[in-house]
């Protein structure tokens, strides 16, 4: 379940082209939301980085989880092949330790 998803891709309503069908899971409560903003709003605490070598990102299409170098390898999803939004690298530190 991604939290804060609008359809059925994994969109909310912050993020809602196309291409914004990536799901980022929080560290500190291991659950997957669709970014950052609706994670402030649906918890009470901040959302915690995860490491980039664990499988911390979704693809809203398929369910395909992926490690940050797999996902960032192309994006696009391994399994399903639908395109990622690559402004999403923008916002990298926030749902991933630095490297």
């Amino acid at each position: 379940m991604i939290h804060g998803a609008i359809d059925d891709a994994g969109r909310c309503k912050h993020w809602h082209s196309l291409v914004d069908v990536v799901a980022n899971k929080c560290a500190t409560c291991r659950e997957w939301f669709a970014c950052s903003l609706c994670h402030a709003e649906l918890t009470d605490h901040d959302f915690g980085p995860m490491p980039r070598d664990e499988q911390a990102v979704m693809c809203g299409a398929c369910g395909t989880q992926m490690d940050y170098a797999t996902y960032t390898a192309a994006y696009k999803c391994v399994r399903c092949g639908h395109t990622f939004n690559t402004g999403c690298a923008l916002h990298a530190d926030e749902y991933f330790f630095p490297s």
